[in-house]
């Protein structure tokens, strides 16, 4: 079963109830693996050689 949370100034949070809360620099260290992610997943993307793959629907 989910879990949905609502803050007064923040977003609908909907997550398991078995999900893990990361605190500290173990939540930084994911947080930019993910940005890198999806830095890696964009890179071509983007600048003047960029394929355009944002606006392609293939």
């Amino acid at each position: 079963m989910a879990s949905i949370q609502q803050t007064p100034n923040g977003p609908v949070l909907v997550l398991k109830e078995s999900a893990l809360q990361e605190k500290g620099k173990d939540a930084q260290k994911n947080n930019i693996m993910a940005a890198k992610m999806v830095a890696d997943i964009v890179k071509s993307s983007l600048g003047p050689r960029g394929l355009d793959k944002m606006l392609v629907d293939s």
